[in-house]
């Protein structure tokens, strides 16, 4: 496995934790960093991911609100929500990662951590974030 598919992993499966536990963000993150043991690489980038969510977390919720038509952030299940969400602050964020290659990546954590739907779930509202980016530049 790749350093970044690695990293994304972790990060999708750090954003669950932080979904579940009510505790704050470092103390929730930090006991999910002592039982996930990963590449150092990897987990930069996962820290960068979740970094970058966290901190523009109320302009990817929106984001994707406005491309999810009939799903609320509610109704997605939090394990689809957490990919969409890392996904869609690449998306907006790293102009250095392809555009494919995140909605990509996602797709592929989706079909490891998500239900039988939910490939095609998070494919379609990322095709959608990113039609939405294409169509502002």
């Amino acid at each position: 496995m790749g350093v970044r598919r690695e990293g994304r992993e972790h990060a999708v499966q750090a954003l669950y934790a932080l979904e579940l536990n009510p505790a704050p963000p470092r103390l929730a993150l930090g006991l999910f960093w002592e039982n996930h043991h990963c590449q150092s690489s990897s987990r930069e980038f996962a820290q960068e991911l979740i970094a970058g969510y966290l901190e523009g977390k109320e302009g990817i919720d929106a984001r994707i609100s406005a491309n999810s038509s009939n799903w609320s952030l509610g109704r997605m299940s939090k394990i689809d929500l957490c990919i969409i969400r890392l996904a869609v602050f690449e998306l907006v964020s790293r102009p250095d990662i392809p555009k494919s290659v995140t909605i990509n990546e996602a797709i592929e954590i989706a079909k490891k951590f998500g239900s039988e739907e939910s490939p095609a779930f998070v494919n379609g509202i990322l095709d959608e974030v990113s039609r939405s980016l294409t169509e502002k530049s």
